[in-house]
């Protein structure tokens, strides 16, 4: 019984793989967030980039 107790208390002490498990749940945070608001981050996105493309034709004079 004192054997699976210190195998138990060394188990509990071990934090080997809690740093990629910290990484992954994050991970997977970040994955669920930018799937939950896809269309506003791809509207922003689509209007950035309409608002540098006019920028950089006002800039350039409109010739390519």
């Amino acid at each position: 019984m004192k054997k699976y107790a210190a195998l138990f208390k060394k188990l509990m002490k071990d934090e080997s793989g809690q740093g990629a498990t910290e990484y992954i749940l994050l991970l997977v945070v970040v994955v669920a967030l930018a799937l939950m608001f896809r269309n506003q981050i791809s509207a922003a996105f689509s209007a950035k980039l309409s608002e540098l493309s006019s920028s950089i034709q006002g800039f350039t004079g409109g010739t390519q």
